[in-house]
């Protein structure tokens, strides 16, 4: 190659285009919240990060890949607002309603969007071990917290101390897939609050 070869080629050479990765993503997110893992295309997800396909590959490798990046991000996300409902309130009781009534928003289109971690449990279940390893890290890191608030509870006679700490933190944990489900389902907000108030009340001391 000449060195006038070289210097036109280098004018015409196309750069790969710069992007915000985490804007991306979060795109990314809303594509898979709406549609579930199967039901999208990776056509589906170029169109709403607005990136190349070669820069979606670049950027986060396959479909499989992208999906588990936007699972940890968001489970990460909605963990961390999990704990902070739950440990705001000096109440135990207080923090256990926080928790499972910050699951519950008016409008339906967050609603639909707010489940993708019950999402992954419905479309993968246990077939896919890095996907079930993750979830279950998560659920244990709230359910230790859980737990430890139910005993707080107990031990200012807030919660019946013949309740078993470790199940009724499964139990409320059950409850909020419970809750997230039944919102993407279209269930009204009034009627997940009362399965909600039902759930705390099944913890309270006589």
């Amino acid at each position: 190659m000449t060195d006038r070869s070289v210097i036109v080629y280098g004018l015409f050479m196309v750069r790969p285009r710069e992007f915000d990765r985490d804007a991306a993503l979060e795109q990314a997110m809303r594509v898979f919240w709406a549609r579930g893992f199967a039901a999208t295309s990776t056509a589906d997800l170029v169109e709403a990060m607005g990136i190349a396909r070669q820069s979606l590959y670049n950027a986060f490798g396959d479909k499989r890949r992208l999906y588990l990046e936007a699972l940890e991000t968001y489970q990460r996300r909605t963990t961390a607002g999990h704990l902070k409902r739950l440990n705001d309130p000096a109440s135990p009781t207080e923090g256990v309603r926080d928790l499972l009534s910050g699951l519950i928003v008016e409008d339906d289109g967050l609603r639909a969007m707010g489940c993708m971690g019950v999402g992954a449990i419905a479309e993968f279940s246990t077939s896919d071990p890095e996907l079930t390893a993750l979830r279950a890290k998560v659920a244990a890191l709230l359910r230790k917290r859980l737990t430890d608030r139910i005993r707080e509870g107990q031990a200012v006679g807030e919660f019946d101390q013949g309740t078993s700490p470790t199940e009724a933190a499964a139990f409320i944990q059950m409850t909020m897939s419970g809750i997230q489900l039944a919102a993407r389902g279209g269930v009204a907000a009034k009627d997940l609050r009362t399965m909600a108030r039902f759930a705390v009340d099944r913890l309270k001391a006589i």
